[in-house]
Parts: structure tokens; C-alpha cells; sequence
């Protein structure tokens, strides 16, 4: 018997994972207003004062992506494990401790730091500067989730296959109608299983998608982009793709049925997309970059944060900035866009290198998987698994 030529990494795959999470933190960076009040800082953004900016969430709230993609590889680091003997039970805490240390560290550090500065200097307001900065972790919240989830992720896969997704959409429509129908609002957060559930089941029919006739791929986009105006057109849901304060509720907290409709919609662009990225990531100089912020993608979120943080503390001592004044959303505001991003990475950096020492020991044992290879162009190349600092 011949064996199967070797498999090929999928570059494309690697640089959607480490891209969604790089658009969220340059989102963060970018975008955040704070306004100080007597209970410390609240946050806010330029979509409640920018007419028609939430346009822009269509595609920046990539996290729906960003799920679909880790269910593709959640599926073949599996099929992976199994060639190796390896147990469910096994798989799953692996994947969960791969996670919880890094994200644990962060938000041990706070959690300290706020209390030590809030009970020293006896400060009001720190307990909400600490939820600011560890908040983003909500993220990887739901993808320990999902992954905890995995063994019935799989199982519907193999038992239901597509009519797994309806169900999961059709539930979420329900869940939807009960809170603003019935007024059952709590009923909503089931929406954190269903929906994101949803995206994460998606990922199990990833090649497909990648192996059908391009036509399908502009069938999605479209189908989405007209699901996302049906529904935010109707006035049932707001427009924007992340929270805003003023709105009736937010699309994302819980998420709604819009979330759906947005997946669809990501799903066909960035398969649109593919043919050419797939020729810019074989470059040198698109593969080095591809592989930088794949190692250091995950990291820089769960400390972006706390280099904002420096920033602004940095801002306010050398400065003078006054930080009671909410800030005016106005062509100043906005020619200082680079410098919010720069900033805060500069602060950023000497934190991540710090932080990847401390977790780069945990992560270098972490396991590759290897998608098997199939005839022609079909073949594709092995994802990198979350949280895999390592060399590619």
C-alpha cells in the first residue's frame, strides 16, 4: 500500500484564528472611551456618536468567526488524538488547562493588583478598573465552554450532521422570541450555548465550505448580508455587532439571532477572500508575518489590556490628563486614533515578553494536528491549535 503524501499546513486557517483576535484588540485600543465617574471607569465607544459606524461591526466582530474556526480545528485535532489512542476525557482537559493557565494568570495578577492598590491608597472605583481589564477574557469563558462541550458537539456532527444547525438556529429564534416576546429576558443567556454552539458546529463543516463551488461561497454572503439587513432593518435588533450604550439591548450580551445571520455573512467573505490569500501567505514576507502573529496572537490579547492600562496611567502622570472629562468624539478625536493604538502597544510589549515566559513552558508540549491529505488541490495544511506559542 502506498502511503498518503505528507499533509499541508493551512496557512489561511492560522491567519484567520490570529487576525480575529488582532481586530479585537486594535478594536479595544482604537475605540474605547472611558468615562470616569464617582464609582470608577465606565466604558463606552465612538458607535453611540458616529453616525452609521456600526456598519463596521459586520465585519470587526469577528468572534463568530473566530468560533467557526475553532470548531474546524477542535474536529481534526480529535480525528488526530484518536489515530493516537488518545481518550475524550483526555483530549478535552488538555485543551481546557492549555487555556485556564495563561487567562488564569491574568486574572490572578489583577485581582491582587486591585485589591493591594484599592485597600492601600483606599481608592473607590478599582474594582471597575480590574472588571475593564479582565473583561475581554469573557471570550475564552465561552470557548472553554465549547470546548467542555466538545464529546456533544461531536456527537450530533455524527448523528445529525446539517440538521444540527437548524436545530441550534432554530432554538436560538425561540430563545429570541420568549425574551422579547414573553419578557422572559433570562432566558436569553441559553443564547451563550445555542448561538455560539452554533458557530462552533459550524466549523465542523469547514471543508466543505473550502471544497464546494465558489458560487456557494457568494450564496453565504449574500444570504447572510440580507439575513443581517432583514433583521436589523426590521427594528427588532439593533444594528451594531457589539454593545452600545444607549441601545435597548445588545446583540452580543447575550448573543441573538443576528449572530447567525452574521456568521453567514463572515463564512462567505472570507471564503471569497481565500484563493487570493492563499497566494499572499506563500510570499516571504506574508508567511514570517503569518507565523509572528500566530505565536504571539493569543498572548497580546489576554495582556492588551493591561498595556491600555499602563498607557492611560502613564497618560495621567506625565501628562495632567484629565481623566473626569469624557472625551469628544470629533476630528481631533479621531486624527489621534494612531497614537491610541500605538501607545498602548508600545506599553503592551514589555508585558508580553514578560508574560511569554511565564507560559511558554506549558504551551511547548502542545500537540499539532495533521489533517490527512486528499487528492489534488484539496489537500490542506495542518491549523495550529489555540494557545500554541510554538514554532509552526
Amino acid at each position: 500500500m502506498t502511503s498518503a503524501p505528507p499533509a499541508r499546513r493551512d496557512t489561511y486557517v492560522d491567519f484567520l484564528r490570529a487576525l480575529s483576535l488582532i481586530v479585537v484588540v486594535v478594536w479595544h485600543w482604537a475605540f474605547t472611551i472611558l468615562d470616569w465617574r464617582a464609582d470608577g471607569p465606565h466604558a463606552t465607544s465612538p458607535l453611540g456618536f458616529t453616525r452609521g459606524l456600526w456598519l463596521a461591526t459586520w465585519l470587526f466582530q469577528v468572534m463568530p468567526l473566530f468560533f467557526f474556526i475553532g470548531g474546524y480545528v477542535h474536529l481534526r485535532s480529535w480525528e488526530r488524538a484518536q489515530t493516537r489512542g488518545v481518550s475524550m476525557g483526555a483530549f478535552v482537559w488538555r485543551r481546557v488547562r492549555q487555556l485556564t493557565i495563561p487567562a488564569g494568570i491574568v486574572l490572578l495578577v489583577w485581582i491582587g493588583l486591585g485589591s493591594l492598590i484599592g485597600t492601600y491608597f483606599n481608592l473607590t472605583g478599582v474594582g471597575r478598573a480590574v472588571k475593564l481589564v479582565v473583561s475581554p477574557l469573557w471570550f475564552l469563558a465561552v470557548y472553554l465552554m465549547l470546548i467542555a462541550l466538545l464529546p456533544i458537539g461531536l456527537w450530533l456532527h455524527r448523528k445529525a450532521g446539517l440538521l444540527a444547525l437548524v436545530w441550534l438556529a432554530g432554538a436560538a429564534m425561540v430563545v429570541d422570541v420568549l425574551r422579547f416576546d414573553r419578557g422572559l429576558e433570562d432566558i436569553g443567556w441559553l443564547n451563550m450555548v445555542l448561538v455560539w454552539g452554533l458557530c462552533h458546529q459550524a466549523g465542523f463543516f469547514y471543508q466543505n465550505v473550502v471544497d464546494s463551488p465558489r458560487r456557494n461561497d457568494w450564496a453565504l454572503l449574500w444570504l447572510g448580508l440580507f439575513g443581517l439587513t432583514g433583521l436589523v432593518g426590521s427594528g427588532l435588533y439593533p444594528g451594531s455587532m457589539v454593545g452600545v450604550p444607549g441601545e435597548r439591548f445588545s446583540n452580543m450580551a447575550p448573543p441573538t439571532f443576528v449572530i447567525v445571520a452574521l456568521l453567514i455573512f463572515q463564512i462567505g467573505f472570507v471564503e471569497l477572500l481565500r484563493p487570493r490569500m492563499q497566494i499572499l501567505l506563500q510570499r516571504p514576507r506574508w508567511k514570517r508575518a503569518n507565523e509572528l502573529i500566530n505565536e504571539f496572537s493569543l498572548p497580546l490579547y489576554l495582556v492588551h489590556t493591561t498595556g491600555m492600562a499602563l498607557f492611560l496611567f502613564l497618560t495621567w502622570v506625565l501628562f495632567a490628563f484629565d481623566m473626569d472629562k469624557p472625551a469628544d468624539v470629533d476630528l481631533g478625536w479621531w486624527l489621534t486614533r494612531p497614537l491610541a493604538i500605538i501607545g498602548p502597544l508600545i506599553c503592551t510589549v514589555p508585558v508580553l515578553l514578560l508574560f511569554r515566559r511565564l507560559q511558554r513552558g506549558h504551551f511547548r508540549s502542545s500537540t499539532q494536528v495533521t489533517v490527512p491529505a486528499q487528492a489534488g488541490p484539496a489537500s490542506i495544511d495542518t491549523p495550529r491549535e489555540i494557545g500554541t506559542p510554538g514554532r509552526p
